[in-house]
């Protein structure tokens, strides 16, 4: 089984940027395409992006397309999403998470293996 644990949240103001980063450890041989998603207050949990961790071949959401980048070092086992012109509805709990499927898979239901999450709030 792989764990995943988040960091890197933060508080910040509009359009300053974050890296968040996402450690993965246990069974990561298993890692084949790492996500990220974003929860608000009220809202469903929704796909940001994802990187396939071999390749690195990557897929956004239109809502930060642009703005958000997902990277992955293979030797630290851990995947990035640098998140740059931050707006406030950004503002959400950030997860990562894996799954075996490929990029067409953005559903929470098709990921596994959910960190923590972390906090970004972006002020106006």
């Amino acid at each position: 089984q792989v764990q995943l644990v988040e960091s890197g949240g933060g508080l910040v103001q509009a359009g300053d940027s974050l890296r968040l980063s996402c450690a993965a450890s246990g069974r990561t041989f298993d890692l084949y395409r790492m996500g990220w998603f974003r929860q608000a207050p009220g809202k469903e949990r929704e796909f940001v992006a994802s990187i396939r961790w071999s390749g690195g071949s990557t897929y956004y959401a239109d809502s930060v397309k642009g703005r958000f980048t997902i990277s992955r070092d293979n030797a630290k086992n851990t995947g990035y999403l640098q998140m740059n012109s931050l707006k406030p509805d950004d503002t959400a709990v950030y997860y990562c998470a894996h799954t075996r499927l490929s990029i067409t898979a953005t559903a929470p239901a098709d990921f596994r293996s959910w960190g923590q999450g972390t906090q970004v709030t972006v002020s106006s």
